[in-house]
């Protein structure tokens, strides 16, 4: 049975124990026993489907199905196996499982191609062990900076620890044994379910800043401070997460902006606070429109903590380009979509993805799948087993189109 149904089930069984590290929520974190497990149970898929299975040095799970002519360079098929804490089931994992289920058909058909296939199953995409993101795929595409391997989790364990740190950049690729990358992945967004449609071409991935703010006020009784004389860190916050809301909604349909995380230190019920912090996450297709939004975010800000008198203090995090798809590989994907006997739609990802770092080594291209109400990172997370089907079709016809390019006329 080669199928998206049976890429559907396979995410479904890597959800509970011993593929989680939690009972109550899938929790799968970066070289956790839960990820060894996953990992020991996608290596049997991908032998399965014809694939020989190796892990590199940064334990990405690779397996490869060679072409016509052994040694040949490679399409990777990827997505990251890792997830956040109390996950769904398909952000990541389907990609990965949609590529075997690839992989499978050809070879229950005997067919061999141009190119050989490398399905990689990522280790770090989402960060949510370790202070870093998408670790795993900047290793392989070569982009990876050596101190940003000096991490430790929040249990106090330390990367090196797990992994040989010294070893851990060998995982990169060279240009010449990597031809392009296809990424599948649930949309996480409401665009695809809107259009009635069960998948879409990705134009690129949006530019993202993400910045980390404190605010500076003066702790006070919460009973004999009048109001003209606090400097209540908390209400400054809460004005600025409005300023940034009212930033972003003027702005075109691709920008957002969001606060995501809000921290009250010593925080209590009859105290003003004197110190906050948040989060700020800004995106949009462009980087001319996320910078601009960005920049006037930061001028209320600071207007504001003039105006009550408070510190403020600005620290950028990320500062991720915004990563375009290849322009002939989303046409492919749009003649195997219209191949599959649907209509092509194409669409820009607001979500980061290993796509994106993987394009500094070839073109990319990414598929979305349609999720149900657009909800991910969340046990609600739902994708349709025929949708993934059609995700499937249009893969394979990728695949044979971008093989008929590349044979001799």
């Amino acid at each position: 049975m080669v199928s998206g149904a049976r890429a559907v089930l396979r995410c479904d069984e890597l959800t509970v124990p011993p593929f989680s590290d939690s009972a109550s929520g899938l929790t799968r974190t970066y070289l956790s026993p839960a990820y060894n497990a996953a990992q020991d149970r996608l290596a049997g898929w991908m032998a399965e489907a014809g694939m020989t299975v190796r892990r590199d040095a940064a334990m990405n799970l690779i397996g490869r199905y060679e072409g016509v002519v052994g040694g040949s360079p490679a399409l990777v098929i990827g997505s990251h196996l890792d997830s956040v804490r109390n996950a769904g089931a398909y952000d990541g994992p389907l990609g990965i499982m949609l590529g075997v289920e690839a992989v499978a058909a050809l070879h229950a058909k005997a067919a061999r191609l141009p190119f050989a296939i490398e399905v990689y199953a990522f280790g770090d995409e989402e960060g949510s062990r370790f202070p870093a993101a998408m670790l795993t795929s900047r290793a392989v595409a070569g982009t990876l900076h050596p101190a940003a391997l000096e991490v430790t989790d929040r249990e106090g364990v330390a990367l090196a620890e797990l992994v040989d740190l010294a070893a851990y950049p060998s995982a990169a690729r060279s240009r010449g044994e990597v031809i392009a990358y296809l990424e599948a992945h649930i949309e996480q967004g409401p665009v695809l379910e809107a259009q009635g449609l069960a998948v879409g071409t990705v134009t690129g991935i949006a530019a993202q800043l993400r910045y980390e703010i404190e605010l500076g006020g003066t702790a006070g009784h919460a009973g004999t401070t009048a109001m003209d004389l606090r400097r209540d860190a908390v209400a400054g916050m809460a004005e600025m997460v409005l300023a940034a809301e009212s930033v972003a909604r003027a702005g075109p349909a691709d920008l957002v902006a969001t606060v995501g995380v809000v921290q009250v230190p010593s925080g209590a019920a009859n105290v003003i606070a004197g110190k906050c912090a948040f989060t700020l996450d800004v995106r949009a297709a462009s980087a001319s429109t996320r910078d601009g939004a960005a920049d006037e975010i930061l001028r209320r800000f600071r207007a504001i903590a003039n105006a009550r008198d408070l510190g403020l203090a600005v620290r950028k995090g990320h500062d991720l380009p915004a990563s375009p798809c290849d322009p002939a590989l989303m046409h492919l994907l749009d003649r195997a979509t219209e191949a599959a006997g649907h209509a092509p739609f194409r669409l820009v990802s607001g979500a980061g993805h290993d796509a994106m770092i993987m394009a500094a080594l070839c073109p990319t291209a990414m598929l979305f799948v349609r999720c149900r109400g657009g909800v991910s990172h969340n046990p609600a997370e739902h994708v349709d087993p025929a949708d993934a089907d059609v995700a499937l079709q249009v893969m394979l016809g990728f695949i044979e189109q971008l093989g008929a390019s590349l044979e001799p006329a």
